[in-house]
């Protein structure tokens, strides 16, 4: 039975994680949306969000972001191959259905499949 939990371990948790990744990212990107991503050592995907302020005022937009995106890498965990993944939104993504939100992540995420 595979586990859809969002676990601690699967969170880039400390500077030193996000360091890692932005040093040298595959990236793969929309307007609205973009994902950093590299390989790690470990047998499984983390989950890093970098929702600025200065892209999105309001802390109700950014929240609902957060939780798309972590739905659908919680969604997706076990497809992905071993890399840490930094998602990164910017202005025009307020302006987004949620569904078209989720679909996008989607398409992204699926460059990333085993």
């Amino acid at each position: 039975m595979l586990d859809y939990f969002f676990k601690k371990k699967l969170r880039l948790l400390n500077s030193v994680n996000f360091q890692y990744v932005f040093s040298q990212p595959s990236k793969k990107n929309t307007l609205e949306i973009s994902i950093l991503g590299r390989l790690n050592f470990l047998q499984y995907p983390r989950l890093g969000l970098s929702i600025p302020r200065k892209n999105i005022k309001h802390a109700h937009n950014r929240n609902l972001i957060k939780r798309l995106v972590r739905e659908t890498f919680r969604l997706l965990q076990h497809k992905l191959i071993a890399m840490d993944f930094i998602v990164i939104a910017q202005k025009k993504i307020t302006n987004l259905k949620n569904k078209k939100i989720i679909n996008m992540l989607n398409i992204l995420w699926s460059n990333y499949y085993r």
